[in-house]
């Protein structure tokens, strides 16, 4: 007699088998699967730390600095460059010597070589990054020959000062410090809306006041006047004699550079125009003519007063009133 598939005769299958009783009873699964706590309900649940720190009390800086400095001995050529150009790398600003040193712990001589290799390395013209000794410290900056293709990446107008304030900021970086009315004394107009101009953009800031009647505020230039414009120090600032000794194809960079507004349409086609020039040429001819005219005029005057003068300077004739001598007296 056979029996059917739940028979007595039937083996039970083992837990966990397939076709077989779970593990885990059906409570215990939807306690797992079931509806977890609202999210109001986390608000009174204390985070967990992710990171612990094996010290409860805050770093000692000094005893670091002592550790990184007896590391940095045993740095090689080679790896005290890749620290200093690391760090030149994320800083916003410029660094000075003194402050790669204290974040670094390397000696000055060895930041000093790292940096005269760094700049032979990343020099103008030849890295896409240049390393630029600006306002007293040592920055790195983008290639300035790609500059029109980084402004289109980053979607950024070139920053441009109107002729008013770069005569303003030239007067003020070279005569500084200066008050307003000594710069409204050089331009002959009044100052007040450009220096204001100026001092937002953080090209110009107070120094102080003069201990004189009315005691005038006292401006001069900031550190980042000196980043604006690539300067290390104000002795970077070129002289009068170093722009006369510029030659002819520089000097007129520098002219089209400072051009306050564009030339007039036609102006440049009357100009060199051949008619045009020898118009000018014969105007010049006729104008000293009569320049010559006017001083043989004046000279001819020149005579006639002398002849006048001396005329008129004479001494009176003798009086001749006859035969009779001069009455004794």
């Amino acid at each position: 007699m056979t029996t059917g598939r739940n028979g007595p005769d039937d083996e039970m299958p083992a837990p966990g088998t397939p076709g077989g009783p779970g593990q885990f009873s059906e409570e215990e699964i939807a306690a797992v699967t079931g509806p977890g706590p609202a999210d109001s309900d986390l608000d009174e649940v204390e985070a967990a730390a992710i990171e612990e720190d094996s010290e409860d009390a805050a770093p000692d800086l000094q005893t670091s600095f002592e550790k990184m400095v007896s590391k940095s001995r045993g740095l090689s050529g080679d790896r005290v460059r890749t620290v200093i150009e690391s760090v030149l790398f994320v800083a916003e600003r410029p660094l000075s010597v003194d402050e790669l040193y204290q974040a670094t712990g390397i000696t000055r001589e060895l930041i000093a070589e790292a940096l005269n290799q760094l700049s032979g390395i990343h020099r103008d013209g030849i890295s896409g990054i240049v390393l630029y000794e600006v306002a007293g410290g040592w920055q790195f900056r983008t290639d300035p020959h790609s500059a029109e293709y980084v402004r289109r990446y980053l979607r950024v107008k070139p920053q441009r000062l109107t002729r008013a304030a770069v005569e303003t900021l030239a007067i003020i970086a070279y005569r500084q410090p200066v008050t307003r009315p000594e710069l409204e004394e050089i331009r002959g107009v009044d100052c007040g809306a450009v220096l204001k101009a100026l001092m937002d953009r953080k090209l110009v800031k107070i120094l102080g006041k003069r201990e004189e009647v009315g005691r005038p505020i006292l401006y001069g230039t900031t550190r980042e006047f000196l980043e604006f414009f690539a300067l290390k120090d104000l002795s970077a600032l070129p002289t009068l004699r170093e722009f006369h000794e510029l030659t002819q194809e520089h000097r007129e960079i520098v002219e089209k550079e400072t051009q306050p507004v564009p030339v007039a349409a036609g102006t440049v086609e009357v100009l060199a125009d051949p008619g045009f020039t020898k118009r000018m040429e014969k105007s010049a001819a006729a104008s000293e003519a009569a320049l010559e005219e006017l001083e043989e005029a004046m000279a001819a005057a020149e005579r006639t007063q002398k002849v006048s003068s001396s005329v008129l300077d004479a001494p009176p004739p003798p009086e001749t009133g006859g035969t009779e001598g001069p009455k004794p007296e």
